[in-house]
């Protein structure tokens, strides 16, 4: 089997690297190896190609370019957000999340809470949607920060970020959302959402692995985790340059592609979705009646198990997942699924399918004929 055989339908996990990213970190790597601290020639080339990406994920985001640090990862831009408004509102040590977001948050609170910091995690409904209300009650004078996925990462479903960021800056809370799985699927524009601190992910959206950026509020100070003169001393280490121009590339691309793509994509889910219902009776999807992001679907095929499904559909060169990959492959229920109030088997039979930009109607239509075929023979063999 080739890669031309192969339909990845996992780019929630990863998404390939788009062709104008490869041929920018290519042309970096082979002409721009500079030290971007160096003041010489070859380093300002450096710094330059560092500043011009800099400003393409400011542009993405209707910020300055000051606001934007650039990180290794979302994960550590999540960390440097949490840590850091803990550090900026000394004496309060309370943090607000909710029950379903990126084990990246929820391992770091879990550590924390061992040193005395408090937190709330706020539930869910069998939609996946989030209760503002109960947003409101959890504040409380000690909360220091208030963090919330923009789209779940597993389901799709859209949190009402806006008017979270609202009543959390109402009572003078400090905001961080984890933007990872909407960028460059729908527009985030923060002159407009009062959000303080926001993270991305550059391999989210075809950009390289190994870069994420952090927005920062102008006026919000943040103890760095990596000490350095780097990023104006909020992210100390050498710049991955590469990296960093590959997803200035990546935004510039979504900036100017979003609204198409993600239209594209929207359909694509949808008739992915309304083949699973109409022909696996079985099917239901996760999340369904709740507002989503253009590309996620998240499946449960009754009580059948997803392992199970994804190997077949790996040996058929489909490629999807259970859930989050960094949770993904383990025998546990999604934390996510069981948040909304899934039974554990239940949550053992959901699959993600996870489109991109260059998922095609011929692969979906591909994809449905398979599932059909793999789901008539399971049911069959466990009857």
């Amino acid at each position: 089997m080739t890669e031309q055989d192969t339909i990845y339908l996992d780019n929630n996990a990863t998404t390939a690297l788009a062709p104008e990213c490869v041929e920018a970190v290519l042309a970096c790597l082979r002409d721009s190896y500079g030290n971007p601290s160096s003041k010489h020639g070859v380093g300002e080339r450096a710094k330059g190609l560092v500043e011009q990406a800099r400003a393409a994920v400011a542009r993405l985001l209707n910020a300055a370019a000051a606001e934007i640090v650039f990180t290794a990862s979302g994960t550590e831009a999540n960390h440097l957000a949490i840590l850091g408004a803990l550090a900026a509102r000394p004496g309060k040590i309370h943090v607000v999340v909710s029950a379903v977001e990126h084990p990246s948050t929820l391992s770091l609170l879990a550590h924390l809470e061992t040193s005395g910091v408090r937190v709330t995690r706020l539930p869910v409904n069998r939609g996946g949607m989030l209760d503002l209300a109960a947003l409101e009650q959890a504040i409380t004078p000690d909360t220091a920060l208030v963090s919330l996925m923009w789209a779940n990462n597993e389901t799709g479903v859209l949190f009402p970020i806006v008017e979270a960021a609202q009543i959390a800056k109402s009572r003078g809370v400090l905001f961080h959302t984890d933007a990872v799985q909407v960028a460059g699927k729908i527009p985030l524009d923060l002159a407009q959402v009062p959000v303080d601190l926001l993270t991305l992910a550059g391999h989210k959206f075809h950009a390289p692995k190994g870069v994420g950026a952090l927005f920062v509020r102008k006026g919000l100070k943040l103890q760095p985790m990596l000490f350095g003169h780097q990023e104006r001393g909020r992210r100390g280490g050498t710049e991955n340059v590469p990296a960093i121009v590959g997803m200035g590339v990546a935004c510039e691309l979504a900036a100017r592609e979003m609204d198409a793509k993600a239209a594209a994509m929207a359909a694509l889910r949808d008739r992915l979705e309304t083949g699973v219902l109409m022909r696996i009776p079985c099917a239901r999807i996760n999340g369904g009646a709740a507002l989503r992001v253009s590309n996620t679907s998240s499946v449960r095929f009754g009580e059948l198990a997803a392992e199970a499904i994804l190997d077949k559909l790996d040996k058929a060169g489909i490629y999807a997942s259970s859930g989050a990959a960094c949770t993904a492959g383990g025998n546990a229920p999604s934390h996510v699924l069981t948040a909304m109030g899934l039974s554990e088997a239940q949550a053992l039979a959901t699959i993600r399918f996870s489109l991109s930009r260059y998922t095609t109607e011929t692969e979906i239509d591909r994809v449905l004929d398979i599932l059909v075929s793999i789901s008539k023979r399971m049911t069959a063999e466990a009857a």
